[in-house]
């Protein structure tokens, strides 16, 4: 099969004819002759196909990636162990070629994965029902506030700014063209200020957001939250980590209304920052106010099993001012990837996961903090992720880290003007006590 097969000038001149011009450039006749590009692009001279592979990976190796640093970063973006058996899994045609199931009668492969996406993260977050995927985890954050205003008719959201200072900022830009006030609360001790929540919180309040574990790392009092914001009647939503699902309560235990969270970790590469993957849950009350589409199981005319849209509420299905969103979209290989992982994994597995994450990011603490050089930024339980400072500039930490093929911590002044030398540390189940000793070693002799 030919990657690419190039027009020929008799090509050209057979397609031009069918459209009634005679050249390229008559394509372009609406365009003001100011507007038109008069040079050619500056690309270089042509290359074979031999020479275009040498100069892509010449620029690709100008790149660091994880294969060739050990990676101590996490702050929403995950260094997860990923299956081999998962790029065999979503190699498959009945997957791969699938982007988005508009055809449901000869999409039942892609129909199916989504299926069993939506009950596997319905069971993992402890809610009814789970949407079809989202963009990624600050849109679908958008999406449960915009669920929240309208199921309650309240114009107001209550987020806490130990939410990841990403998704504040999506929210902002989202929320201010929809008249919906975002009031944010500050935080005490790396979580959020429980009493200056609860005086936040009230008639118009549509929902509370908080995020746990938070960008920090550390856990949230949900039961407290969620008692504060059900007693006003707003809706409760939370932003999980689904590997730390593995061994914490589901927040439908815990009262959530809506979940969302970031699926990156489920399977799926860093990517240099994408694609990723938004997941959303709720409750069967508020199903018909949830974005995307929902995949349904039933029974064909032979009373085989089959897959079919259910509910699809994107402008795409439906009449564009009765649908519940614009941006929303399954991501469907992203959401097979995720599906592929949980199935490997199983409960298990998860929860092995999430135990190593957890125990290796505590001895980590211990070990970068045993000497005093390294002070806790925070005195708080914490799953994966926890925050460190020292008189020593952070930018300086992860310079001398990079020297010895460390990707370092985030630098958490770059959001918080109180934690200017604050370091923001993640520990997965991939990392080895030889490498998180030698991470403590390195910053040790930090200058």
């Amino acid at each position: 099969m030919h990657r690419y097969i190039p027009t020929t000038k008799a090509d050209e001149a057979q397609m031009l004819g069918s459209m009634g011009v005679k050249s390229i450039d008559d394509l372009f006749k609406d365009i003001p002759q100011g507007l038109r590009m008069k040079k050619d692009l500056n690309l270089g001279e042509p290359l074979s196909e031999t020479e275009l592979s040498k100069h892509m990976k010449t620029l690709c190796d100008k790149n660091k990636s994880t294969e060739d640093l050990v990676c101590f970063l996490g702050a929403g973006a995950y260094d997860h162990y990923i299956p081999s058996v998962l790029k065999h899994i979503t190699g498959r045609s009945e997957f791969y070629t699938a982007y988005t199931p508009y055809q449901p009668e000869i999409s039942q492969g892609t129909l199916q994965v989504i299926f069993e996406y939506q009950t596997m993260l319905s069971d993992l977050t402890g809610m009814d029902v789970s949407n079809a995927s989202m963009y990624d985890g600050a849109t679908a954050c958008v999406e449960a506030a915009i669920m929240a205003t309208e199921s309650t008719r309240k114009k107001s959201i209550v987020v806490s700014k130990a939410v990841h200072p990403e998704t504040r900022k999506v929210l902002q830009t989202y929320l201010k063209f929809r008249d919906i006030e975002l009031v944010e609360i500050d935080i005490e001790d790396g979580v959020t200020d429980l009493e200056k929540l609860k005086a936040a919180v009230g008639k118009d309040t549509g929902g509370v957001i908080i995020q746990n574990p938070n960008f920090f790392g550390n856990l949230e009092d949900l039961e407290e939250v969620e008692k504060m914001t059900h007693e006003t009647k707003a809706k409760f939503i939370t932003i999980a980590d689904p590997i730390s699902l593995g061994i914490l309560k589901s927040p439908g235990e815990l009262g959530a209304d809506i979940v969302v969270g970031e699926g990156q970790s489920l399977g799926n590469h860093l990517n240099f920052g994408g694609p990723y993957l938004g997941f959303m849950a709720t409750t069967s009350k508020l199903v018909r106010k949830m974005p995307g589409r929902i995949v349904g199981q039933s029974v064909d005319d032979d009373g085989k099993r089959a897959f079919v849209l259910t509910l699809q509420a994107r402008e795409q299905h439906i009449r564009r001012y009765k649908a519940t969103s614009n941006i929303c979209s399954n991501q469907g290989l992203i959401a097979l990837n995720a599906a592929a992982y949980l199935i490997t994994m199983g409960k298990q597995g998860l929860k092995e996961v999430a135990t190593q994450s957890l125990q290796k990011a505590h001895y980590a603490f211990n070990k970068i903090t045993e000497s005093g050089k390294y002070k806790p930024l925070f005195n708080q339980p914490f799953f994966k992720e926890f925050a460190v400072q020292s008189d020593v500039e952070t930018k300086t930490v992860n310079a001398e880290l990079m020297k010895h093929h460390i990707l370092g911590g985030y630098e958490l002044g770059k959001d918080y003007e109180a934690y200017k030398n604050g370091l923001l540390l993640c520990v997965t189940e991939k990392r080895t006590k030889e490498e998180i000793d030698q991470l403590a070693s390195a910053m040790e002799v930090v200058k």
